[in-house]
C-alpha cells in the first residue's frame, strides 16, 4: 500500500515553494520520488529548499518568480519542459490577501486578491495541462482555505477568492477528466511565519488553539501531506474534491474585533 504514495521520476511544479506549505510540499513530493521545479519570489529561500530536495536524491531547478505576472507562470511551465522533459504535477500554493474591512476594501483590491489566489491557479494549470497530457495525464492540487466557506469579518476579498478556487477546482476536474485529476486543500490555521507574525502574544494562539476541534495549529507537513495523497497513486480515485486539513473548524477561530458599522 506505501508504494502508491510513491511518484518516482515524475515532475512537479511548486508555487510559493519558498517557505511554509509550499516548502513543505516540495520535501513530500522530493521524499516520495519527483523532481521539483520550485517557484517564489525570494531566491534565497528557494535555494535552501532546493538542497533539501537534492538531498533527498531528487533534482531540483529554482526560478525565483513573481506569480501575479501571468507570462512568469507560463515560462515556469516551459522551463519544467526544458529541464525535465514534461510535468506531472502542479501544486498552486502562491496566494494569500491580507485581511480588510469591507469599507475598507476597494474594488482593485478585491480583483487583486482575486488574480493571485485563482487567476494565478488557473494560468499555470492551463499552460502544464497540454504537457501533461502528452505524458499520459496528471495530477493538480490547489491550496484553497477554510474561510472559502466559512464568514468571518474581514474577509470579504481573499475569502471570496478561495471560494472561487475551489469552485474552480470542481469545474477544472470536470473539464479534464479523466486524464488529469485537480483536486483541492481547505487549509486551517497553519504555523507558517506568515501566521507567527500574526499571534504576536501567547494569548492569540491560544485563542486560536481553543476554537480548534483537535486543539493545536497545523504544521505545514499536515498539509503537505494531504497534497502527497492527491498527487500520488494512492489518490488515483480522487477528482474534483476539496479535502479539509483544518483540525476540525467548523467556525473562525481568531475574531479580529472588527466593529458594526
Amino acid at each position: 500500500m506505501l508504494e502508491r504514495f510513491r511518484i518516482d521520476g515524475q515532475v512537479a511544479i511548486v508555487t510559493g515553494a519558498g517557505r511554509g506549505i509550499g516548502a513543505a510540499t516540495a520535501l513530500a513530493l522530493a521524499e516520495a520520488g519527483a523532481d521539483l521545479v520550485l517557484a517564489a519570489r525570494t531566491k534565497g529561500q528557494l535555494d535552501v529548499v532546493a538542497e533539501a530536495v537534492r538531498a533527498f536524491g531528487r533534482q531540483a531547478i529554482v526560478i525565483p518568480t513573481d506569480a501575479n505576472d501571468i507570462d512568469n507562470l507560463v515560462a515556469l511551465a516551459a522551463a519544467a519542459v526544458e529541464e525535465f522533459g514534461g510535468i506531472d504535477i502542479v501544486v498552486n500554493n502562491a496566494g494569500g490577501s491580507a485581511p480588510r474591512p469591507l469599507l475598507d476594501t476597494s474594488v482593485g483590491y478585491l480583483e487583486r486578491s482575486f488574480h493571485f489566489n485563482t487567476t494565478t491557479a488557473f494560468a499555470l494549470s492551463k499552460a502544464a495541462v497540454p504537457v501533461m497530457i502528452e505524458r499520459g495525464g496528471g495530477a493538480i492540487v490547489n491550496i484553497s482555505s477554510a474561510i472559502g466557506r466559512l464568514s468571518d469579518r474581514g474577509f470579504v476579498a481573499y475569502g471570496t477568492a478561495k471560494a472561487a478556487l475551489t469552485h474552480m477546482t470542481r469545474l477544472m476536474a470536470a473539464d479534464l477528466a479523466p486524464r488529469i485529476r485537480v483536486n483541492a486543500i481547505a487549509v486551517g490555521s497553519v504555523a507558517t511565519s506568515a501566521l507567527e507574525s500574526v499571534l504576536t502574544d501567547d494569548a492569540l494562539r491560544t485563542q486560536m488553539e481553543d476554537g480548534t476541534p483537535l486543539r493545536r495549529l497545523g504544521q505545514p507537513d499536515d498539509i503537505a501531506l494531504a497534497a502527497l495523497y492527491l498527487a500520488s497513486p494512492a489518490g488515483s480515485f480522487i477528482t474534483g474534491k476539496v479535502l479539509e486539513v483544518d483540525g476540525g473548524l467548523e467556525a473562525p477561530n481568531l475574531a479580529l474585533g472588527l466593529p458594526d458599522l
